[in-house]
């Protein structure tokens, strides 16, 4: 087997976690890391390292019952439990809610970002951000007018690797100091305002439900059976790690960098003239690209999250060509002009989604615990002592970032 066919295989083993790293590994979680790191430094790396740990564990446990029962997350909750339509029905809501939220802040630090990128091409050119956005929402609209999942799954690899080799480039020209790195793993909050509401960022952004719910839902797609489950948590195992590594590499670069110089991220543009002195227009270049990728990555697991979790409730097949689905699709998109309008910027809507994302943790943690011990579903597949201890600890972790994200909401 020749060395391109071996990378081609290990990319098509472990699909679904590429999927969830561009799902996860976007804007949302570039301006939060960024954001964190440029605020605090790598004070707050615990959290993420905590985060990572639990997506891990919460991933494998979606994907098991799914591949176990052969059948998606919100159906599961739907017909497992007594009126469990009303769960299942406040989760989808609640996800696709948050999801357009993201999808407003996303679209705007990309158009904010290619037309920072133009500017820099084009000597001093300005394109209004509303024919960027324009742009991109018909491009990706027509993409998922024809496209398949196989399809939506090979541009994602594209974005996430592209993505992982810009970080890593920008990382090695900033050096940051490793010691700070590992004094982040000693849990503590700083006493100013805002930190609690970004360690609910961090888990939002990160440990999300919309992980989760999609998770099932992905590995469904893969057509992945129970005699898949070595490779479905070895496949949970990368994703995990992944989103570690490429947002450790975020808050590390922001906090050798934005925070050293005492200054706050209120638009994800400053961190591009800000690498211009480090590398010149390459850098900034190298930055542009990837953070756009990173967001370009995002917003096809976010248009598809509608058709998706209403098929998935509803019980029906996943067919995103169909009537209904291309009208989700549609109305998604309208949302990605929501920066337009509002006060807000880009980066602000962000940290507010991701926060809010935060809340629905624990609606989705508690009731797997329930379904991955139920013996009459899971049969010899039940769960140990173990990942039961690790579900519990993912459920108080969910509790108290979503008393962190009321606080600050409020």
């Amino acid at each position: 087997m020749t060395r391109k066919n071996k990378i081609r295989l290990a990319l098509s083993a472990v699909g679904p976690g590429l999927f969830l790293i561009g799902y996860n590994i976007g804007t949302g979680s570039v301006t939060t890391m960024a954001k964190t790191g440029a605020e605090h430094g790598m004070h707050l790396f615990w959290a993420l390292v905590l985060s990572c740990i639990f997506t891990f564990i919460l991933m494998v446990a979606y994907g098991k019952v799914t591949l176990v029962t052969g059948k998606t997350a919100l159906t599961n909750i739907r017909h497992e439990f007594r009126h469990g339509w009303i769960l299942a029905l406040y989760i989808l809501t609640a996800l696709i809610i948050g999801e357009l939220l993201a999808l407003m802040g996303v679209m705007g630090i990309v158009a904010d970002l290619l037309q920072e990128g133009i500017r820099l091409l084009l000597n001093d050119t300005v394109v209004h951000r509303g024919w960027i956005i324009l742009f991109l929402a018909v491009a990706l609209y027509f993409l998922l007018w024809f496209g398949r999942y196989k399809t939506f799954e090979k541009v994602l690899t594209v974005f996430v690797i592209f993505m992982g080799l810009s970080f890593m480039v920008v990382f090695f020209m900033v050096k940051p100091d490793f010691g700070a790195i590992a004094t982040g793993l000693i849990p503590g909050i700083p006493n100013t305002p805002g930190a609690m509401g970004l360690v609910a960022a961090i888990a939002g952004t990160t440990c999300s439900a919309a992980v989760f719910i999609m998770r099932s839902t992905v590995v469904a797609e893969k057509g992945w059976n129970a005699s898949h489950l070595k490779t479905e948590k070895k496949d949970a195992f990368v994703s995990a790690a992944m989103m570690l590594f490429l947002s450790a590499i975020i808050m590390a670069v922001a906090a050798g960098t934005l925070n050293v110089m005492g200054l706050r991220l209120e638009n994800t543009v400053e961190m591009i003239h800000l690498f211009e002195p480090i590398g010149g227009k390459i850098a900034a270049f190298i930055l542009i690209l990837g953070i756009a990728g990173a967001g370009l990555s995002t917003i096809f697991p976010i248009v598809l999250i509608a058709p998706w979790l209403i098929a998935d409730y509803t019980g029906k097949p996943r067919n995103i060509h169909s009537a209904q689905s291309r009208w989700l699709i549609f109305g998604a998109m309208l949302f990605a002009f929501g920066s337009l309008v509002l006060k807000q910027r880009p980066p602000a809507l962000m940290i507010f989604s991701q926060a809010f994302q935060a809340c629905i943790l624990p609606a989705v943690a508690i009731p797997i615990l329930i379904l991955i011990n139920r013996k009459s579903l899971m049969k010899s597949h039940k769960t140990g002592t173990a990942w039961n201890t690790g579900i519990w600890l993912v459920i108080l972790f969910s509790l108290v970032t979503s008393w962190f994200a009321i606080t600050e909401l409020l």
